[in-house]
């Protein structure tokens, strides 16, 4: 009996029951005008209907009365937008003449019902009825009172049962389209891509910082050389600071959704993953060839981060060993090729999160990157079309 009442405690059957009640107040503006003829609200509902912006008002009707404790419009599945073609038209049109027909139904049945319970338990004391065609037929008596359950019960399934009937017909009709459906989920496609974009870059900035500061603290312990050392900290507070800056602008777009990506390090900053590479003991060989500054700024962006990873994987597996960099634009390509020896002999592994991440940005750009051993080397090299 506790679960059967339970409805009953929830504000949001109450909301659903004003919700149905709204439509009453056109409906008796029109009855005190003209009471002849009832149907003629409906007639002038095909008209406004048809609006583009009644589809939204409506919308946000339902999702504040009929599902207001949904976190969002996708789970109360009630579209806000306007109406974008004439399919949304007629569901809106649709939807305003169930609403119509199902609020005259609860406000009739809301108002009915009691009048009925009052009768019968006037009628159990003994008393005349107020006149009610139903309570009508039976004649004052204490059994009266038996028959109370009954408008009771179907009050109970009017309030609860015709709430849940407007919610349904709603999320029918003012359901998002497959337009709308199709926006969404475009949408989210374009949020998830964001935020890997933004792990990789703190997975490329980051660990490519960290790796330089412990490479270099490594190599000046081993040193006992204080010039060294001053050179190798000068060295790790640089790139501890371009990493702070790099984490500051990441935090920045997670903060600011439409911030520019401008401030994003280009191939015009390699000089400092070149020099940092250096000063962590790597033997760097770099030539660069083309306009490299004349890349785009997304392509010579992504080229940097490939450039940062492929260097940060070379002193995290290699250590100091000489380094051949090699960036070239030509024919409409920026081509990186980052090759250091093998340590031991090893055959390597291209199975890590950077390498992969490599991998995808040079996809994302339409463009193709191999990792792996070649001749005796592990080479990186990545071919992005510069349009």
């Amino acid at each position: 009996m506790a679960r059967f009442l339970r409805p009953l405690l929830w504000g949001t059957t109450y909301t659903r029951l004003l919700h149905l009640w709204v439509p009453m107040l056109f409906i008796s503006v029109w009855l005190y005008i003209d009471s002849s003829r009832p149907w003629v609200p409906a007639i002038l509902l095909i008209p406004f209907g048809l609006i583009p912006a009644v589809r939204r008002g409506e919308g946000v009707q339902a999702r504040f009365m009929l599902a207001p404790g949904a976190r969002d419009g996708e789970d109360a599945g009630f579209s806000v937008a306007p109406s974008a073609g004439w399919r949304d038209r007629w569901r809106t049109l649709l939807w305003l003449e169930a609403r119509l027909l199902l609020g005259v139904t609860a406000s009739m049945t809301t108002v009915w019902l009691p009048m009925i319970i009052v009768d019968l338990a006037r009628a159990a004391l003994g008393y005349e009825t107020s006149g009610d065609p139903v309570v009508r037929l039976l004649e004052p008596h204490w059994s009266c009172a038996l028959l109370i359950p009954l408008p009771l019960i179907a009050l109970y399934g009017a309030v609860v049962g015709l709430g849940e009937l407007i919610t349904a017909v709603a999320r029918r009709l003012l359901g998002p389209s497959p337009t709308e459906r199709l926006a969404a989920l475009e949408e989210r496609t374009e949020q998830l891509l964001e935020r890997n974009r933004i792990a990789r870059e703190l997975h490329d900035s980051i660990g490519h910082a960290l790796t330089v500061a412990v490479v270099q603290a490594g190599a000046a312990r081993a040193a006992g050389d204080p010039e060294f050392t001053g050179r190798a900290l000068a060295a790790i507070e640089e790139t501890g600071r371009a990493a702070l800056e790099d984490l500051e602008r990441v935090l920045g777009v997670l903060r600011e959704a439409e911030r520019p990506v401008s401030g994003r390090p280009t191939l015009a900053d390699a000089d400092r993953l070149l020099e940092s590479a250096r000063v962590s003991g790597a033997k760097v060989d770099a030539e660069v060839s083309g306009p490299v500054e004349t890349v785009a700024g997304p392509v010579s962006r992504e080229g940097y981060r490939i450039l940062q990873e492929a260097l940060t994987n070379v002193l995290r597996h290699a250590g100091s060993v000489p380094v051949r960099v090699r960036v070239e634009v030509r024919d409409g390509t920026l081509s990186l090729e980052v090759r250091n020896p093998l340590p031991d002999g090893r055959s390597g592994s291209g199975r890590g999160s950077g390498l992969r991440g490599i991998r995808e940005r040079a996809a994302l750009l339409g463009g193709n990157a191999r990792t792996g051993p070649d001749r005796g080397d592990w080479q990186v090299h990545a071919e992005l079309p510069l349009h």
